[in-house]
């Protein structure tokens, strides 16, 4: 994708307040009890399995912060839909970052900025918060960047989960060594002296 060499940015914050202020409610995302108990549940059976973050945890946790991540599957399919549409003037409107274009690729309330030319140009997406979510780069394809919304849901998740692990694993490590005790206590009972 070839682009000026200086940046081009345009700005697509929503029009409507009632957008973004949706967008923020989906950024409010709490740690419940419900679910805390759901994680000491999964932490004390991984801890008997044995297993530190088992796939039941995986899937609990990538279903939470999927409800704070963007949708970014959707802004990919957008971009790629234009760029195998072959309407190349539709994607030299693209290119000088037209507001019009980026509006119909990323939607409201996304910002999305063109750099550099030839080999060296990229794309960066925004979200409402000026923070990346998308790169994309000609030799590598699109990168993933994590929101802050989204490692504070893994982070809550994840030191929730340690505690829960690290506890149910000291309570098995206990119940061993009290049951190890018990039998050697019985079985010292029933020594016989005279032999």
């Amino acid at each position: 994708m070839e682009v000026s060499n200086n940046y081009s940015t345009a700005k697509l914050w929503g029009t409507s307040v009632k957008k973004v202020s949706k967008s923020s409610e989906k950024n409010k995302w709490k740690l419940t009890d419900s679910l805390k108990e759901k994680i000491v549940e999964l932490a004390k059976k991984d801890a008997q399995d044995n297993v530190y973050m088992g796939n039941a945890f995986m899937n609990l946790r990538k279903m939470e912060v999927s409800k704070v991540a963007p949708n970014r599957a959707a802004l990919i399919g957008k971009f790629n839909q234009s760029m195998n549409s072959g309407n190349m003037s539709a994607m030299k409107e693209v290119e000088k970052a037209d507001k019009k274009w980026l509006c119909i690729l990323f939607g409201i309330p996304y910002e999305a900025e063109f750099q550099g030319e030839g080999t060296g140009s990229a794309v960066h997406v925004y979200n409402e918060c000026g923070e990346e979510v998308l790169t994309y780069t000609e030799g590598v394809g699109w990168q993933e960047k994590e929101t802050k919304a989204e490692s504070q849901v893994h982070s809550a998740l994840k030191s929730t989960y340690y505690e829960a692990f690290c506890d149910a694993r000291k309570a098995l490590n206990s119940e061993q060594r009290t049951g190890g005790m018990n039998e050697n206590i019985m079985s010292q009972g029933n020594f016989d002296m005279k032999a």
